[in-house]
């Protein structure tokens, strides 16, 4: 009898408004927990490129064009957050530290396996067809409109 491998399904999933055991300053918490060997993560590098336009040089060492050679704990605070939420996916960080251009990140991370945030502001997911799971209500939503109409209720 042959054995069916089933096919896991990742989700990101948020919720909205107060949360408890919620991580919020996840800039302490990045400076006080992250590995040197996460910034030259492959992953965690495209991050840093795409949010803050910035090139990682060494585990210690990042350019930016704006602030000069900086060192990982001088990154914004959407970035670091993006890679606590990478690297520490059993947490929940308040992503609400996050711009608008961390939600296509936030989306993928949830395509490759489970992450769970806390967001305190409706962040836009743009125009294309998504899988979100709100825990406030036990639905998924697949569009900007489904999200805001549920969201709006909390934020």
């Amino acid at each position: 009898m042959a054995c069916r491998m089933e096919k896991r399904i990742f989700m990101l999933k948020i919720y909205f408004g107060d949360m408890a055991d919620v991580i919020y300053n996840t800039s302490v918490y990045f400076k006080n927990r992250y590995r040197r060997e996460w910034i030259t993560d492959p992953n965690t590098v495209k991050m840093i490129r795409d949010v803050d336009s910035s090139k990682v040089l060494g585990n210690g060492a990042i350019d930016s064009p704006v602030l000069g050679v900086i060192s990982p704990t001088e990154l914004s605070g959407g970035v670091k957050t993006l890679i606590l939420i990478d690297h520490i996916s059993e947490k929940v960080f308040n992503a609400s530290n996050c711009g608008d251009n961390c939600a296509k990140w936030l989306l993928k991370m949830g395509r490759e396996k489970d992450i769970t945030v806390n967001l305190r502001h409706i962040m836009d997911f743009g125009d294309e067809e998504f899988e979100i799971y709100i825990m406030n209500t036990e639905e998924i939503v697949r569009n900007m409109d489904e999200l805001v109409r549920i969201a709006g209720r909390y934020v």
